[in-house]
This record gives C-alpha cells, structure tokens and sequence, in this order.
C-alpha cells in the first residue's frame, strides 16, 4: 500500500481544529459562567469598587445603601441577585460601626434576594487588634465580627493582610487571605534604591518583616521598644546592621503613626541614610497625619484598601498604592474554583 503524503497533514490539521474548537467551547464557558458574578459595594470604599470593576471588566450591581432620618441604615437592590454569586465590597473601616453595619445589611439583603453565593470581600478588617482577652472581662471582638458576619449569610470572605492570622480561625466558612507583598515588591524593585534593610518596627511584626525581607533577599533588622517605667520616655534599641543603609519599616497597619515615627527617628539617629514605611492598611487616625509630616520618614507606602481622605492625599509624604489588581485576581480565582495561594506563589 503507498503512503499518502497528505495524511500527517490532515492529521495536525483535525487535531487543530479540536483544539479551536475546545478553546472556543472553554471561552463560552467561561463568558457563561462570568454572567452569574456580580460586585456590590457598600459606602467604605466605592473608590476601590470601581477600580475591581474596571479590572473585572463587570458592572457594579445597581443599589442604594441609604439612611433614614433616624441614622438607621436601609439597603435596596435594584437588579435581580436569584442564582448569582455576590461579591460584596466594604472595608470595615473609620466610621468603623456604621461600615461594619452597611455590610451585615447587605449580606442580609442579598441572603434574602435568593443570591447563590455571597462573598463578603473585606480589604480592611476592622476590630482586627481585638483578637485576645489582653485583660480580665475583655471581649474578643474580632470574633465578634466573625459570627455575625457568618450569621448575616456571608458564605466566603475575602480579605487581605489580617492582623493576626489566626482571625481566619475564628470562621467556620472559607476564609481567603491575601497579603499586599506583591505591590510593595513590585514598588520596592523600582523606586527605593541603594543598600536596602528591611525593619520590623516592633516584635510583634518580626515574622511578617521577614518574610518581607526574604522575597527581596534582604537583610533584616528589629526595634526593640522598651519604657523604663511610668512616664519615662520609651528607649528604642536597633537589633541588626542599619548603618548607611536605606532602611524600609514594613508593617500590616499605620494607625496614629505614633510606633512608626519614633521608629523612623530612632533609625535615623542610628545611621540610617534614609528610611521608608510600608503598610497596607493606612487607618491614620488622630495625630497620624502631622506626625508623618514632621518626622524624619522620607515617604510613607500605604494601599487603598481603605479609602483615603482629603488630609492623607493632601501629604506630600503619602503615596496610595492599589490593590484592585490583586483583589480582581482572587475574585476570578473563586469565581472558577483556581487556587487563590497560586498568586503567592
């Protein structure tokens, strides 16, 4: 029998035309199943809303979250939610209760509409350092959060650089927990520069400022914060080698800036030829603002999972890094059933 000379051809040109085909039957799967996702925000961060959606390129779900004369909170959707998975955007943050509580109504809306999936995406959570009795008769509030949130019907929650991991305990649903790394690395590699240390700014933060430090393969150093007594100036003791060196303080939160100020001087004072602050949550509340403005920080690095003010915009020393990006990628990820630790990875 002779062979055909045509036939290899014919063979890679059907295996081809599968493949096309199941390209084109995966893609229409996907466009399929994208049509049951939906994003619903609350009033923390509408900012950070409209960025996922661009990313997302999906709609925000249209409804009002609105108050009554009285100050209480009343939600309306006005599309269907029946059979969809919900994604619901709010940080729980300043004015934390009224935040807290837009997103249990909403969940609760939402459980009500018949939505299928409710996923609470809290890139701020609040009532966070309330995670241990640090006294007798406290409350573990973060629990707390953690029970009602699940109670309103939140199915999944999102979140990103808790501040204490263990909070992902206190669920009995999935809890996803991204880490902000991946900006501050992208935003490390091409604007700081020069022989670079990474700083923890107390004990508390070392494991997290490591694992910082060995993504960028730096050295680390730790403050050691100690006050004599009562009404005696705090001592900070530099553990580690910051001498001449561009020190970078990396921290999950800035809240009054009182820590990171004193922890900048302090490096200062010890040789530093510069230094910087990293953290994902900027909550700068009281004094935060005119401390960062004073102290010797050449510039302070926060994200936008909360939404930032008139004052922090207004400070030459603040940069506001996105991380709709990252939160984009997490919710496809859930949405398809993928890996969410893979974007770590």
């Amino acid at each position: 029998m002779g062979s055909n000379p045509t036939a290899p051809a014919m063979v890679y040109a059907s295996l081809y035309s599968l493949c096309f085909i199941n390209r084109q039957y995966t893609k229409n799967l996907a466009l399929q199943r994208m049509e049951r996702l939906k994003i619903f925000g609350g009033n923390s961060n509408p900012l950070l809303t409209n960025a996922l959606c661009k990313d997302l390129c999906e709609p925000l779900s249209k409804g009002v979250v609105k108050r009554f004369s009285d100050g209480e909170i009343m939600v309306e959707l006005h599309e269907s939610m029946r059979g969809m998975h919900v994604f619901v955007v709010q940080s729980t943050s300043d004015p934390v209760n009224a935040s807290l509580m837009e997103l249990l109504i909403i969940v609760d809306a939402l459980k009500r509409a018949s939505a299928a999936e409710i996923t609470a995406v809290i890139p701020y959570y609040g009532y966070a350092r309330q995670d241990r009795k640090v006294a007798p008769r406290a409350p573990i509030t973060a629990k707390l959060v953690a029970d009602l949130l699940t109670v309103a019907g939140a199915q999944r929650v999102l979140t990103v650089d808790l501040h204490a991991g263990q909070i992902q305990g206190f669920f009995d649903i999935p809890v996803d927990h991204l880490y902000a790394s991946p900006v501050f690395l992208s935003y490390v590699k091409n604007h700081i520069k020069g022989d670079l240390v990474v700083v923890s700014p107390d004990a508390g933060g070392v494991e997290r400022a490591r694992a910082f430090a060995k993504k960028l393969k730096l050295s680390l150093a730790i403050i050691d914060k100690r006050r004599g007594g009562p009404n005696v100036m705090e001592v900070m003791n530099v553990i580690g080698e910051i001498e001449g060196k561009t020190a970078i303080l990396f921290d999950d939160m800035i809240d009054t800036a009182g820590t990171l100020t004193q922890a900048a001087n302090a490096l200062v004072d010890k040789g530093a030829a510069a230094v910087y602050g990293l953290a994902t949550h900027g909550v700068l509340s009281g004094p935060a603002i005119e401390r960062i403005e004073k102290s010797k920080l050449e510039r302070v690095i926060i994200t936008d999972t909360i939404s930032p003010n008139d004052r922090t915009k207004a400070c030459a020393k603040i940069e506001v890094l996105s991380v709709s990006s990252l939160l984009a990628d997490a919710i496809k990820r859930i949405y398809f059933g993928d890996s969410v630790s893979a974007l770590f990875g």
